[in-house]
């Protein structure tokens, strides 16, 4: 079957009939509603101000951030919107990313935390040259918030599930990065050779949820965590507390760019999300699809989208 925006191949294995088809149906309602991102209008592009993005496969390629991605960041922020990375990532990146990026903060380890900066309340004085007053000099200083329903990463159920994941697929591995994260355990099936796919992905995540844990699937790690929290519930709880925003009347003015099955839930909230074109690559893992795509494939897609918003406000 062939549809004009996007072909569809579903996988038949271990599915009857009957499941195909509902497959089929389901995904394509949601590929009719999901427009390529230069039919968003102006007034919708216009009237964005938070622009909330993942991170891996969406502002990165093969790892790599891009410089067309990071260009799209600095020219966000130079145009006066607040941009924030929402993120599967650990603490001690998050860490780095408020202090040294192009951005207002950042919600890292699937919504277990927000870190961004602040202006230091006191006034440092910086020596100046001989026979010139010293320069008064504001250092930032880094702010954190943690979800309260939150849970460390050493609690035993995660010790249990990462003993039966890595026992049911030997080449799985805890994900490089595990040493700076606070609350989640992350396990790498795609961020280093060997790629598992995602069927195997899938059932760590269901080895998860049977312990009791929350799971959720990027384009490289397989994130779990007590705690019930995710992206979209911190993301709405920084946006409300750091910048004013209000839940309901102002949605349309949040974009939100992702690329895989853990950005489901920031897909179904916020009107205008949009998604980089190797969102297609998981169509069979999602309910929820986001109103427009790119074009474009990873950091490339996340420049094309960045350029409709900035078009709009004439940057």
């Amino acid at each position: 079957m062939f549809f004009p925006r996007f072909c569809l191949c579903i996988n038949m294995q271990n599915r009857g009939q009957g499941q195909y088809h509902r497959d089929i149906m389901r995904i394509s309602h949601y590929y009719w509603l999901m427009k390529p991102i230069a039919e968003m209008s102006g007034a919708e592009a216009a009237g964005i101000n938070y622009i909330l993005m993942d991170i891996d496969d969406t502002l990165t390629r093969d790892g790599k951030l891009l410089a067309s991605s990071y260009t799209a960041l600095w020219k966000l922020k130079e145009a006066g919107l607040k941009v924030i990375p929402v993120t599967g990532r650990p603490a001690g990146w998050c860490d780095l990313i408020a202090r040294e990026w192009p951005v207002d903060g950042v919600v890292g380890e699937n919504g277990a935390l927000a870190f961004w900066e602040e202006p230091h309340p006191e006034v440092k004085q910086e020596a100046g040259a001989i026979g010139r007053p010293s320069t008064p000099v504001r250092l930032p200083v880094l702010k954190a918030e943690y979800h309260p329903n939150a849970v460390k990463n050493d609690h035993p159920v995660l010790e249990k599930i990462k003993k039966r994941a890595l026992t049911e697929f030997p080449e799985l591995r805890p994900a490089k990065d595990q040493f700076s994260r606070l609350f989640d355990i992350a396990l790498d099936f795609a961020e280093e050779d060997p790629v598992l796919p995602l069927s195997a992905a899938q059932r760590v995540k269901a080895i998860a949820e049977e312990e009791g844990a929350i799971a959720k699937i990027s384009s490289i790690h397989v994130n779990i965590w007590m705690g019930n929290y995710d992206k979209l519930s911190m993301a709405e709880r920084f946006l409300a507390h750091r910048f004013g925003w209000i839940s309901g009347a102002e949605d349309n003015k949040v974009i939100f760019v992702g690329d895989s099955p853990n950005d489901e839930p920031m897909f179904k909230r916020f009107p205008l999300a949009c998604a980089v074109a190797n969102i297609h690559r998981y169509k069979e893992f999602l309910n929820h699809f986001p109103a427009f795509v790119a074009f474009k494939e990873c950091g490339e897609g996340f420049a094309e989208i960045a350029d409709v918003i900035l078009r709009a406000n004439n940057k």
